[in-house]
């Protein structure tokens, strides 16, 4: 655990964590209500336009978000979040993931899942190579027999499913 210089630990504080999480969830809300207005979100004739049960949860959404950042700026806690090292470690799971579910709109769910089966193992897991390996084979693998194959339910495909055939 790091420490700062006079002992106590680094990192950022709960407040504005709170706070920072109700911007962001209030954001989202608005986005969401913003989306309803622009599909119309009242009674048609036919019954309720396309956004009036998002509207509805965008403002709910809000509401909430709004409460939780009028308690966090009336709380004084002055308590630590998380010590960067801490959140270091989230972010080592965080990136990779991030970038997996980026990559499958281009590369489909098998390659990037391979790719972040074998990163996991071994950067993360510190397992061996061969093992990583194995595994990022038999698991998209596994997925494709059982989902694809057997169930009939399609996945995303990318270049090299193409490519093969499948």
């Amino acid at each position: 655990m790091e420490k700062a210089h006079h002992g106590a630990a680094a990192g950022p504080k709960q407040r504005a964590v709170e706070i920072g999480t109700a911007l962001l969830t209030m954001l989202f809300g608005l986005i969401v209500i913003y989306g309803s207005v622009i599909v119309g979100y009242g009674w048609g004739s036919d019954g309720p336009q396309a956004g009036f049960f998002p509207f509805y949860v965008g403002l709910i959404i809000c509401i909430c978000s709004l409460i939780n950042l009028v308690m966090a700026v009336r709380e004084e806690a002055t308590g630590l979040f998380a010590e960067w090292g801490q959140l270091g470690q989230v972010l080592r799971v965080l990136i990779p993931a991030t970038i997996y579910v980026a990559l499958i709109p281009f590369l489909g769910i098998y390659l990037p899942s391979f790719l972040l089966i074998v990163v996991f193992m071994t950067w993360l897991g510190k397992y061996g190579f061969p093992l990583s390996l194995a595994v990022a084979v038999g698991v998209p693998a596994f997925f494709y027999l059982t989902l694809e194959r057997w169930f009939l339910i399609p996945l995303p495909k990318g270049p090299i499913e193409t490519m093969l055939g499948l």
